[in-house]
């Protein structure tokens, strides 16, 4: 009721921030945006001016540059005139921001030691280990490269034709991208306590990892430990329900100052990406049934009709893990046995979030093509990589994705202020993608099920 609750208070954000920044952009910031986009103009017009003159010791030159100047001095001051009008509302973002991303590192470390301490060691857990895992690698990966076709397929970004911020301008973003090279050097933490100070996720999920695995093998021993990080992992979801209740405020900060900065005219693109995006997940879905009914036969669609409760519950609270009782007692019922469930289906949760997946490669490269900065395929496939990983250990967690995506698009030096073109929309994409999340997780629960012998008729 809580979530519902909360749910609403931001759709109601949503709805006053477009009211207000549309209010702002007719009454008074419109005039900046003029000024801005003739300055530009006459910046344009006047390189190709200076291209075009051959001797450069004229009058004519001299002038030409310092208009040049004199425009450019125009449309940062009012650029800088508009932010300073605009500053509280991104400030709203700014903090829920900077909440999330203070809890993200710490949930990481603790939900994914629990995770891998609990499978134990591989070798002794034996066949369903080893199948759970590969199918969770398949489904991820299957994820993240449809969300990465589909975006450069339907390009929802590219209309919006942002401008970088200044100190982004005029840095090399194809040089001084992460690489395949740099991306395997950098996934190795040399201090944790450094790696947990800069927030960077990936080496927490490999520092975890290596945690996680040790703690099974010390055995009785680290049941202390993994009762430990549970009670914390716990700690710091009620921290992560306190900073959702922030979310409102962010929404109404960040949807007022982009209808303010952009006009009305920006929610054509937001109505397309929503489309493009749930078509997506649709997608998705059928990828995933039909890979279930290979495996199941037709039980698949009797699962899928199954799930409606918990995925409608997952899909109006935005939480996958609000579904999660639900799931676990309608997958025994089922035919699925208690232990397939019990060990497949809490690993899902960190291992196997399809609909997240697919969002981040999906959100990662339209803030990208926003701002108009083209990525290679080379460095697509590095994104892809860093997502699959960093990915890991945010079970059900309300709009983590959104930290998740800021970590690795600060790699490619894509601005994080792009966030702010997500945060506004997001409840509506996190209600589909936790469906999703559901969805993926019984099956694949199912699947492993079947492949042990263990699904009842």
């Amino acid at each position: 009721m809580k979530k519902n609750k909360l749910t609403l208070f931001i759709f109601i954000a949503l709805i006053a921030g477009i009211a207000l920044g549309y209010i702002l952009n007719v009454n008074s910031i419109n005039i900046y945006n003029q000024n801005i986009l003739n300055a530009d103009a006459k910046v344009k017009s006047l390189e190709v001016s200076i291209a075009k003159t051959t001797d450069t010791t004229t009058a004519t030159f001299t002038q030409l540059k310092a208009d040049k100047k004199t425009n450019s001095k125009i449309k940062r001051d009012n650029e800088e005139i508009r932010e300073k009008k605009l500053e509280y509302y991104t400030l709203l973002s700014d903090i829920f921001l900077r909440l999330i991303k203070m809890i993200v590192a710490p949930l990481v470390f603790t939900t994914l030691v629990v995770g891998v301490a609990k499978v134990g060691d591989i070798k002794a857990v034996g066949r369903i280990g080893g199948k759970t895992l590969g199918w969770f690698l398949a489904m991820s990966l299957m994820s993240l490269v449809l969300g990465m076709i589909l975006v450069n397929l339907f390009e929802p970004g590219k209309h919006m034709q942002l401008s970088l911020p200044d100190q982004l301008v005029n840095t090399g973003i194809q040089k001084s991208a992460m690489g395949v090279k740099d991306f395997i050097a950098h996934v190795f933490p040399k201090s944790i306590a450094e790696s947990m100070a800069t927030n960077e996720i990936l080496q927490i999920v490999v520092f975890s990892l290596f945690f996680g695995v040790a703690t099974a093998a010390i055995g009785d021993m680290g049941q202390v430990v993994i009762k430990a990080f549970d009670a914390i992992a716990h700690v710091i979801l009620k921290m992560t329900g306190y900073v959702m209740n922030f979310a409102p405020f962010a929404v109404f900060g960040a949807m007022t100052a982009i209808i303010a900065k952009q006009g009305l005219n920006v929610l054509n693109t937001y109505a397309i990406f929503i489309g493009e995006f749930y078509l997506g997940l649709g997608i998705l879905w059928t990828v995933l049934i039909f890979i279930g009914f290979l495996i199941l036969g037709r039980r698949v669609f009797r699962l899928v009709n199954d799930m409606k409760e918990p995925a409608l519950i997952a899909f109006s609270t935005a939480s996958s893990e609000a579904a999660y009782p639900k799931t676990m007692m309608l997958l025994e019922r089922f035919g699925c046995k208690d232990k397939i469930v019990s060990f497949v289906l809490p690993l899902g949760y960190s291992f196997n979030l399809d609909g997240s997946m697919m969002y981040m490669t999906f959100a990662s490269l339209f803030i990208a093509q926003a701002y108009g900065i083209h990525l290679s395929f080379e460095q697509q496939i590095s994104m892809l990589l860093i997502l699959m990983l960093t990915s890991k250990g945010i079970a059900g967690v309300p709009r983590a994705s959104l930290v998740v995506i800021a970590g690795t698009i600060a790699s490619f030096n894509i601005p994080e202020a792009g966030l702010a073109l997500l945060i506004g929309i997001d409840p509506l994409l996190d209600m589909g993608r936790s469906a999703t999340n559901v969805v993926g997780n019984s099956i694949a629960t199912a699947v492993v099920s079947k492949w042990e012998g263990e699904l009842k008729d």
